[in-house]
């Protein structure tokens, strides 16, 4: 693959896992409504990081590493946003013996997230398209 089919292989992935996203949460499942917003998120950056640096995306689902490996610069919130829907990634699939994520996880809960996590894909993509 070429660098821009490398691109557009993680963009379209990145765009059916926000599609799954918002399936899973109009079917409440939440945990794994906020697990794929997570992936939306990993494979935006790692597009930007072909992008920008010409190398394939490091094999990582921290998303503050991989915004910092895209040379991208992210205000204290973002970075912020960043950390906590990583750890959506691990409490999903590595759920501790209490499932204490899968609690959390209410309506509001989860839309709160879901609409933060939307708000940065939006602002990843215009990061993409300069």
């Amino acid at each position: 693959m070429d660098r821009e089919e490398k691109i557009n292989y993680w963009l379209t992935s990145a765009d059916n896992d926000w599609v799954v996203a918002n399936h899973l949460l109009e079917k409440r499942d939440y945990p794994y409504a906020l697990f794929f917003g997570h992936l939306t998120l990993e494979k935006i950056l790692k597009a930007i990081i072909i992008k920008i640096t010409n190398e394939s995306p490091p094999l990582t689902h921290r998303l503050g590493f991989l915004a910092e490996k895209a040379g991208l610069s992210v205000s204290p919130e973002q970075l912020e946003l960043l950390e906590i829907v990583t750890d959506f990634n691990l409490e999903a699939r590595y759920p501790d013996e209490r499932f204490s994520f899968f609690q959390r996880c209410t309506a509001t809960f989860t839309k709160d997230f879901m609409s933060k996590i939307e708000e940065l894909r939006k602002c990843l993509l215009l990061q993409i398209k300069l």
